[in-house]
């Protein structure tokens, strides 16, 4: 097993990406290392959002990677197996789990997980990647004005284990990190399509032009979104370029 090899807990952090990238720094870790923690008091998410999580309810963890056989131009397949190992954790609790591009995970149209990537590259090869991973799961109660977070124990009515949440999670995100490493990239780009948010679906999105009806027909290997208009134009957006109305 790669990913879980090695587990590092701290009871509160500011946040585990950054505690991760410190210990790297100063002394490698194996792949597949989890710095874990109960609490973090400075939570990132995408474009420096903030991650609201009750001290001991939730998972809040970052994983580090040294994938060398990716190029630095095709790192978001990172994000999509992470996705994928994510909605196989959930799948097996609730229904209508949904990856929403670039870095969360839904539940119908709730938000129950968010992903923070971040990469190290020295002369064009990625020397390593901390994913950090925030899943919602026992928290009733959320404060932020975050628009519509959701938990598991709010969906199933049940509360869970956490600490055996994260060691299941673990061995979904490592058969899914193998299939990587055995160079089945067709079948990772065609399951992350098939569990994409609004794939396919006729809805409503706003850009620097105004709001206009389109829908989802791809992500390419950088992690652009494409989308399609009902004139048959596509166009490709890159993060925070492209709002879901």
């Amino acid at each position: 097993m790669i990913i879980g090899s090695k587990y590092i807990f701290r009871e509160n952090l500011s946040s585990t990406n950054s505690c991760a990238a410190e210990l790297i720094k100063n002394n490698p870790l194996p792949e597949g290392t989890i710095i874990y923690a109960n609490y973090q008091s400075a939570g990132r998410g995408q474009s420096g959002n903030n991650w609201e999580s009750e001290n001991g309810m939730n998972l809040l963890f970052s994983l580090i990677l040294y994938p060398f056989m990716i190029k630095p131009s095709d790192q978001f397949v990172i994000s999509k197996i992470i996705s994928l190992g994510l909605c196989d954790f959930l799948n097996r609790h609730a229904t209508n789990i949904s990856i929403k591009w670039p870095n969360d995970i839904y539940i119908k149209n709730d938000k129950i997980a968010g992903l923070l990537i971040e990469a190290t590259i020295i002369r064009d090869e990625i020397e390593s990647i901390i994913a950090g991973i925030g899943l919602n799961i026992n928290q009733k109660l959320f404060r932020s004005n975050a628009p519509n977070p959701v938990s598991l124990g709010m969906i199933t009515g049940k509360d869970y284990d956490t600490g055996d949440c994260l060691r299941k999670l673990a061995s979904d995100l490592d058969r899914r990190y193998k299939q990587l490493l055995n160079d089945k990239r067709g079948e990772i780009d065609t399951e992350y399509l098939n569990n994409l948010y609004r794939f396919r679906e006729w809805c409503d999105y706003s850009d620097a032009n105004g709001l206009f009806e389109g829908r989802i027909i791809s992500v390419n290997s950088g992690g652009r979104l494409q989308i399609e208009d009902r004139r048959g134009r596509i166009y490709e957006y890159s993060f925070k370029e492209v709002d879901f109305c």
